[in-house]
């Protein structure tokens, strides 16, 4: 007995005794009364110090595991071991629809495996060799100086103050007219547009986006129940005319949009355009979800305000956003801003479905923005992010033979191939070569864009990028001329 102990590196030892021996009664394999080895005795067999045997006994008998004998030494408390009966339930048969959707649409489940050896172009989130780490622990020890009694406490639901306070300034700053607007913080964007289709009253359960856009929205959008209307991406945005036929034909209950480096296109709407599509909304009374996640990352061309800018003090843009794919997406921080009277009844959303978004990670954040961090942290990482663009745009041009390649910024290229190829067969075809990527159609409202791909460039060094893009061209010649 004993002779399965074993000791693993950075943990003490008492607490991987305790639990072990804990484990040895809950299981069974000590019972009750029984007479544990003496604390010189376990040491010496254990090879371990006898005031580590000591400690860990302590903890057993202050927690009712054991208990001492003056004189005799220690035993085994009685504790509940009774087993009853197992059966096997079939949990398929008791999950709800929407579960079974859920897990159906479950991309990283389903997907294909790949590891690390290969060149994956499917995340555009940021490149973790960028990450300030110094800055933001000296921001964490900042803030835990100041208050870290409050960080680690309950927080409240609307989010912590400073950090709503900050981003409100930030959107005035970016053009936003913040008076009779408020600030919800989210477990980053997800959480955000969940809140908003949960609360949002369902009248026609229509709704119109971009086709192709972000596939995280399309989950949502199946699994709240909603039909889902697609206006097709000129170069410059959506197509207006389209756009004004399904306004004019159907009602809806919003639209949702990613005007700035869109997902999965990386198309920047033209101001001309974001003005059209304001206008178009304003008559029609209609709410607009805009989701603003990648605007820092503008490579080149002047700075187009958003579609909460262009809103004026007009409250029908519910403008989503988060720092996850320019800084730390670890963090799960973003922010709903929208009418005052909306946001307060998101928070009571937000409170009865996950209380509060961490504390301790917004004060962080906060502190790390307002020390000014973030500003030499995005110049550093729009260098990087712009070389890599142009690079991936060059071998794009050089290796690929595409119908259509579009991305004006962002972390990712969305490529559009001859009508006849299938992008799922092609990615077959690069998996047994090393390389893989998203195949366009889980982008798009009706399953089509079979011949599209994108490709996200921001974690893959500049050998990757190039090696990555040869694979994907000579795959296509070889396979389909060209």
């Amino acid at each position: 007995m004993f002779n399965d102990f074993k000791i693993t590196e950075n943990r003490p030892i008492y607490i991987q005794l305790k639990e072990y021996l804990k484990r040895m009664i809950t299981n069974g394999h000590l019972i009750e009364n029984q007479k544990l080895p003496s604390t010189r005795e376990l040491s010496s067999l254990l090879s371990i110090s006898r005031n580590t045997v000591l400690t860990a006994y302590a903890d057993l008998e202050q927690e009712g595991l054991i208990y001492a004998v003056k004189g005799k030494g220690n035993f085994v408390s009685r504790v509940e071991t009774f087993k009853s009966l197992s059966i096997q339930l079939n949990w398929t048969d008791k999950v709800n629809e929407q579960t079974l959707l859920a897990d159906e649409l479950d991309l990283k489940k389903h997907g294909m495996r790949w590891n690390k050896e290969f060149i994956s172009f499917n995340s555009i989130a940021p490149d973790e060799k960028l990450f300030d780490v110094g800055n933001f622990k000296r921001a964490f020890l900042n803030r835990m100086s100041m208050e870290g009694d409050i960080v680690l406490n309950y927080g409240y639901a609307k989010g912590y103050q400073p950090l709503i306070e900050y981003l409100l300034h930030y959107m005035e700053i970016k053009g936003v007219d913040t008076r009779n607007k408020d600030i919800l913080i989210t477990n980053g964007f997800t959480e955000g547009l969940d809140l908003i289709l949960s609360s949002l009253t369902k009248k026609n359960g229509r709704v119109l986006c971009e086709n192709p856009t972000n596939d995280s929205a399309l989950k949502l959008f199946r699994l709240h129940g909603f039909e889902i209307d697609g206006i097709e991406m000129d170069n410059d945005g959506v197509n207006i005319r389209q756009l004004e036929t399904l306004l004019s034909k159907k009602e809806y209950d919003f639209a949702y949009l990613i005007p700035s480096y869109h997902n999965p296109t990386g198309i920047v709407t033209s101001s001309q355009k974001r003005k059209e599509i304001m206008d178009l909304f304003s008559a029609y009374q209609l709410p607009i979800i805009e989701n603003g996640f990648n605007e820092e990352l503008r490579y080149s061309g002047s700075h187009l305000a958003s579609l909460a800018s262009f809103a004026g003090q007009g409250n029908n843009v519910i403008y989503i956003s988060s720092f996850s794919k320019i800084l730390f997406p670890g963090l799960r921080v973003g922010w709903i801003l929208a009418d005052k009277e909306l946001i307060n009844f998101l928070e009571s959303m937000k409170r009865a479905r996950t209380i509060h978004t961490s504390t301790l990670d917004q004060a962080v954040l906060y502190q790390y923005l307002n020390d000014g961090y973030f500003e030499k942290y995005l110049k550093k990482a729009k260098s990087v992010y712009k070389r890599k663009h142009e690079l991936t745009v060059h071998y794009c041009q050089q290796f690929i033979p595409f119908k259509r390649l579009t991305g004006d910024g962002g972390l990712h290229l969305f490529i559009e191939l001859e009508d006849h190829i299938d992008a799922r067969k092609l990615l077959e075809k690069c998996y047994q070569k090393g390389v893989v990527f998203l195949p366009g159609n889980i982008f798009h409202t009706d399953n089509s864009g079979h011949h599209t791909l994108r490709l996200g460039f921001s974690r893959l060094t500049e050998r990757e990028i190039i090696d990555g893009i040869k694979i994907i061209g000579d795959t296509l010649k070889n396979n389909y001329g060209g």
